[in-house]
């Protein structure tokens, strides 16, 4: 191929390897890198990539383990590790069943990022950084023992979104997974029922409906929930797919959003805040980009100590929930009630 293409044969290895010269090194140039791949196409070549990943010790991919594909969330991390891993010659690849202790046994990766932790496999993250693998994990009470963490502690941006809704409205309803609002661990609906406790509100069970983590179920349940006798004035939705499914359900109930009804997510999505209209949310500056890069960087060999990222949450006020215009009643401040280390993530 060589020959062909008129270059040495490390030019070709170079090229076809995917590697990027270092930093103020040139590389190769453009129309060099073309008269290679061009000469592959003509000669039929395919890369080996198991002979590859012995040679060179990696596997030009990573494996990102999502618990819920049609959530927003996940398709916006998605998203931004394809945009940024394209230029590196890295594939992701998803892993959408979340059982990532199992895979990671048999499968290797360049780095892995994983979403989701149950109680019951936190030793294998240990075990596994042990072994060599480039773990990411997004979690709020992990330390980073040997892996990345990213920690995006929810609680205080839930606290931000009832206090903005209380400022404007007496009626609020909350749509909320079904685990969320079961007896055990606190959730972003602790958020909920402390804030209406703080405001001096009742806790109406007519204005809490559960969803099953889908967004047909969470359209359902803001259906039951905006044909009630006595419908809510605004919805504190716990995560953003919610909020955009009760969009949906007051529209086709004949409702204007943003004036019949406030509605407010969480997770601060991109696909939120470009629907019509706007989804009001509270979340993180800059996550999605930020986590791919520390991906990619973990999986393209960047040394340094295992850290925690965190990112602090704030309040997007679009035009689902919009800012407050005129001074009204207000209420006591909100975040001097709920203390952000009684709630914990849950998406």
């Amino acid at each position: 191929m060589a020959g062909e293409a008129g270059v040495s044969t490390a030019t070709v290895s170079y090229v076809l390897s995917g590697r990027r010269g270092a930093k103020g090194q040139a590389g190769v140039s453009p129309a060099t890198v073309q008269r290679v791949r061009d000469a592959a196409d003509r000669l039929g070549y395919q890369p080996n990539s198991a002979a590859r990943a012995i040679r060179t010790g990696r596997t030009n991919t990573v494996l990102l383990s999502l618990t819920m594909l049609s959530d927003p969330w996940s398709l916006e991390v998605i998203e931004a590790v394809q945009r940024l891993a394209a230029p590196l010659g890295i594939t992701p690849m998803i892993l959408a069943d979340a059982d990532w202790a199992q895979v990671l046994r048999n499968h290797d990766a360049d780095a892995v990022f994983i979403d989701a932790v149950p109680p019951e496999s936190r030793d294998s993250l240990g075990r596994l950084a042990e072994r060599g693998t480039r773990l990411v994990v997004f979690d709020e009470t992990l330390a980073p023992e040997g892996f990345d963490v990213i920690r995006s502690v929810a609680g205080p941006g839930c606290v931000l979104a009832m206090e903005h809704l209380l400022k404007k409205h007496r009626k609020v309803g909350c749509l909320t997974s079904g685990r969320s609002a079961a007896p055990g661990p606190p959730s972003r609906y602790l958020a909920y029922v402390q804030a209406l406790a703080g405001a001096g509100l009742e806790l109406r069970e007519d204005y809490v409906e559960t969803f099953d983590v889908t967004p047909a179920s969470a359209y359902a349940a803001a259906v039951r929930m905006l044909s009630g006798p006595e419908r809510p004035t605004a919805i504190y939705a716990t995560t953003d797919y919610a909020a955009m499914s009760a969009v949906n359900a007051a529209q086709r109930l004949g409702l204007a959003v943003g004036r019949d009804i406030d509605i407010i997510g969480v997770g601060n999505t991109g696909e939120g805040e470009r629907m019509t209209p706007s989804l009001s949310s509270v979340g993180p500056i800059d996550f999605f980009d930020r986590v791919a890069r520390l991906l990619l960087d973990r999986a393209t060999g960047a040394e340094r100590e295992a850290a925690v990222l965190d990112f602090p949450w704030q309040l997007f006020a679009r035009e689902s929930a919009p800012a407050q215009r005129q001074a009204q009643q207000q209420v006591q401040p909100l975040q001097q009630q709920v203390q952000s280390a009684d709630l914990v993530r849950f998406r």
